[in-house]
């Protein structure tokens, strides 16, 4: 019997006081006429009222793609929990879900993309929660915010301390959705999944687990319905058995403002020539100097930002093949893509399903993290989930506070002030009008990194701007690179909002990097992983008797 029905049906299937997970990473993999058909029922009917909406990561965008706001309404939609939430340009107009939120009518919060997706697993396996140390000491520690959002969260706290075997922990407890939103490409009659045209496989086979074993309903929105019996059993990500209902969207858009790109799903490799590649400006000498960061080998994390240009360095410069590229969304190796593409990845070597690749991130398997900045303070912190009165500027922390929390190194980049105009002329940068915010700061809005805890954890951490470089140390931040053209007193240290502390071996930054054409990169060859191994294992071998 044919598991297909019509959305109409499908947004009956939903009852007052759901709680709804939805597979989804902005427009990437969104069921969004699914989500849809249940706002649509609730303005022709009123109903379904008071659902909880779980999202691992951000469902929808502000592009196109509306996804959570098509069920932001009063009195439908009771309770959110995301990873990340829709963001755009100061230009656009505030989401419905950011009104909600912000203006305190619905408890909301953020809570790590990893920690969603470990949550889901936990659930599944009918265990108490997730016990973790990622989010210690940043907003999603219940000694600063728990990850609420608004007041009303704050009310009603999700995260705990628990002390384990003589250590501090955040205790998660499980969440057990009674429906779940899923997507996929294809689906037979019986309701076997396939995700042939898919930028990611996200985390819909952990969410259909979950809602499965706790009895729920589980909703699939494909592009189209094939024979049964036409997948190959490896095709099949989701089986039958764990899928009660089928909607069909032959228009789904493959991610945001793109209805099909072939080589996002990995099914054609795109020529190196096909990449474009930054002109050169301030932004693009930030991600030129990250480059320089890399070794051959190496497995990298690529974040949302400046330093998502780095792929594009490396090609400029002959390396491409020389780094591993990891994001969230599940993709490995490749060229990860920009702009609305952000998050798939171009000539892949693999696509994991992102809660393996997130535990792969929690435990710092990878060698280092490029990431973006919006406020440094005093102590190294680093906001990238809040800011001011316009939330919807970020998208909250994503995966972010999952990769920062035992990477090895991590390299910030980002501008030095906000709004600032600078003259490149002669291997040489000059600031010819100051920028009207300040990025350096005090004391940062949101504590998305902890820099207490980067030094607890001895972690590397290195902050790039298009003025100087800076590292994080247990005295502060200490100024080790200038860019040539930059006058150290009135530039960098009268900009930032706090002292900085100056290298007794201050260096200028390589002038190479201030010419447009290609600068000629080296990469060194990374250390033996071997070695590293056996420091590992020595570590937590100590005092256990072989």
């Amino acid at each position: 019997m044919s598991k297909v029905i019509s959305f109409e049906q499908a947004a009956q299937l939903i009852d007052d006081g759901d709680i709804v997970t939805v597979s989804s990473s902005s427009g990437l993999g969104c069921p969004d006429r699914m989500l849809k058909a249940i706002g649509e029922r609730f303005n022709n009917e009123g109903e379904p009222k008071s659902i909880t909406t779980i999202h691992p990561i951000a469902a929808g965008d502000m592009y196109g793609i509306k996804g959570i706001d098509h069920i932001a309404k009063e009195g439908l939609l009771a309770k959110v929990i995301a990873g990340s939430y829709p963001s755009g340009p100061s230009s656009m107009e505030m989401p419905d879900i950011w009104k909600l939120v912000s203006e305190n009518r619905i408890p909301a919060y953020n809570v790590p993309s990893g920690i969603l997706f470990d949550i889901h697993r936990e659930a599944a396996a009918r265990r108490p929660g997730v016990m973790t140390s990622v989010g210690l000491d940043t907003f999603v520690d219940p000694k600063r915010q728990g990850c609420a959002m608004n007041e009303r969260a704050q009310a009603e706290p999700i995260v705990r301390h628990v002390e384990f075997d003589g250590s501090d922990y955040l205790f998660f407890p499980a969440i057990c959705p009674n429906v779940a939103i899923i997507r996929a490409t294809s689906a037979d009659e019986k309701g076997n999944l396939s995700f042939e045209q898919e930028g990611a496989y996200l985390g819909g086979l952990e969410q259909a687990l979950c809602v499965r074993n706790s009895g729920g309903i589980v909703i699939a929105q494909v592009k189209q319905v094939v024979r049964n019996g036409s997948q190959r059993p490896y095709q099949v990500h989701i089986p039958n058995n764990l899928v009660d209902y089928i909607v069909v969207d032959p228009e789904q858009m493959q991610t945001t403002q793109t209805p099909y790109d072939p080589a996002i799903s990995g099914e054609v490799l795109r020529p190196d020539s096909s990449f474009e590649t930054a002109e050169f400006s301030p932004e693009k000498i930030i991600a030129r100097r990250v480059s320089q960061e890399l070794a051959v080998g190496q497995a990298v994390n690529l974040g949302f930002g400046i330093s998502a240009n780095v792929p594009r360095i490396l090609l400029e410069e002959g390396h491409d093949t020389k780094v591993t590229w990891v994001v969230e969304q599940g993709a490995v190796g490749g060229v990860p893509l920009l702009g609305f593409e952000f998050g798939c990845s171009a000539n892949a070597d693999s696509i994991l399903p992102s809660p393996q690749q997130f535990t792969y991130f929690q435990g710092g398997g990878f060698d280092q993290s490029f990431l973006s900045f919006m406020e440094i303070d005093e102590v190294g912190n680093v906001n990238v989930s809040k800011l001011g009165k316009k939330p919807y500027l970020t998208a909250g922390c994503g995966g972010f506070v999952d990769i920062t929390a035992h990477a090895r190194k991590i390299v910030f980049s980002g501008f030095f002030t906000a709004g600032a105009k600078y003259l490149l002329e002669d291997g040489r940068i000059e600031v010819i009008q100051e920028g009207k915010f300040q990025k350096l700061v005090k004391e940062v809005e949101h504590v998305t990194f902890s820099g207490a805890k980067g030094i607890e954890r001895d972690q590397e951490v290195l902050y790039v701007t298009e003025r100087c470089v800076m590292k994080l140390t247990a005295q502060g931040l200490e100024v080790v690179e200038v860019a040539p053209g930059i006058d150290l007193e009135r530039d960098v240290l009268a900009q930032a909002g706090f002292p900085l502390v100056v290298s007794a071996q201050l260096k200028l930054m390589d002038k190479a990097l201030f010419f447009p054409q290609t600068f000629g990169l080296i990469l060194e060859q990374a250390p033996d992983p071997l070695l590293g191994r056996c420091a590992e294992s020595s570590r937590f071998t100590e005092g256990v008797a072989l």
